[in-house]
């Protein structure tokens, strides 16, 4: 990530940045319920996610190439940027979050992946010298308090090292998403062409694994579940490309672009509101009480870290010369969505 892209992020207009921000995180909380009815119609998850990508990519294609007309040198240039973008976080954090659930609690692997939050934060700090400050430090606090309390989850649950293990991978692989996200550099890929080139590195890598046979790629062509109705398949694979997907990934480098990183990682976690809030009108799953306080601590974290972005708090001081971070590319990044 560069000086001055996080320079620029910091003094935009937030407007246009929270909005997007907000989209993104809406639009990545439904690929829950899409997700659901095509495992429980016999789908394996990697093969969902596979269809995700590869649909999302053609999709984004003509938008793409129209945006690159006569700039394919840029693309050419940001190669690297891209390769990691899409193999750590379009595909790797996929494949941790999945392998997470599969060994622990989803509450508890989506608390892990969170702390991608406190990892970019962490980042910043020791990378580009932006020391938190106190309202970072308290946003961040209260924000994973409210995590914990809107998944409800318990300290009586032996958590399984290795799902852990995998969880905290998908964490190291979100912030890298958000960091990657928020790196524009001198020559920035649009959204849209930087989207479609890691969903077509994503969908490279996991056609790959699934043709070796390192991941389980099991589909039907029958009819799903879906909101108590019974759907064709390409109900769901169209709404986890699209809305999950193509939107959400889109929305979320633009919102990366205008806020930064850090800002973007907090305003991330209100994916996990969206997710209980369509499970709760499309699924009549009604939040608890300490679900509904655990959403106001995450919304109140988040409101303290903005107002420690604003022009009034000055940053520290930053290193003034710009570059990209070299171990964002070694870390190959992952998401979990």
């Amino acid at each position: 990530m560069t000086t001055t892209g996080t320079h620029a992020a910091r003094t935009a207009p937030g407007g246009t940045g929270l909005t997007l921000a907000v989209l993104s995180a809406a639009t990545f909380g439904t690929s829950g319920p899409f997700a659901a009815s095509l495992i429980g119609a016999g789908w394996s998850p990697a093969a969902a996610v596979l269809s995700r990508i590869a649909v999302s990519a053609l999709l984004l294609t003509i938008p793409a190439l129209l945006q690159l007309r006569g700039r394919w040198a840029v693309l050419r240039r940001g190669a690297g940027r891209v390769a990691a973008y899409g193999l750590v976080a379009v595909a790797g954090c996929q494949l941790c979050y999945f392998n997470a659930i599969e060994r622990v609690p989803v509450g508890v692997a989506l608390l892990l992946e969170y702390l991608a939050a406190v990892l970019v934060v962490g980042w910043l700090w020791l990378r580009h010298g932006q020391r938190p400050r106190r309202l970072t430090v308290v946003g961040t606090v209260a924000a994973i308090a409210g995590l914990a309390m809107v998944l409800g989850l318990t300290g009586s649950a032996r958590i399984n090292p290795a799902g852990a293990m995998w969880a905290l991978l998908a964490a190291g692989c979100l912030a890298v998403y958000f960091l990657l996200s928020a790196a524009a550099g001198a020559e920035p890929l649009p959204p849209v062409v930087m989207a479609w080139a890691g969903m077509c590195v994503g969908t490279a890598v996991l056609a790959a694994l699934g043709w070796t046979g390192a991941l389980s790629m099991t589909a039907t062509t029958r009819n799903v579940g879906f909101l108590d109705h019974q759907v064709s398949w390409v109900v769901p694979v169209l709404g986890l490309s699209l809305v999950a997907a193509v939107v959400a990934y889109v929305a979320g480098i633009g919102a990366a672009r205008r806020l930064g990183a850090k800002l973007a990682s907090f305003i991330g976690m209100a994916e996990v509101l969206f997710a209980i809030l369509f499970a709760w009108l499309l699924l009549g799953q009604l939040p608890s009480v300490v679900q509904f306080l655990g959403g106001a601590f995450i919304l109140a974290g988040v409101t303290l870290v903005r107002l420690d972005e604003l022009p009034g708090h000055p940053a520290p001081a930053e290193r003034p010369e710009a570059g990209v971070c070299a171990p964002q590319l070694a870390a190959a990044d992952a998401g979990s969505h």
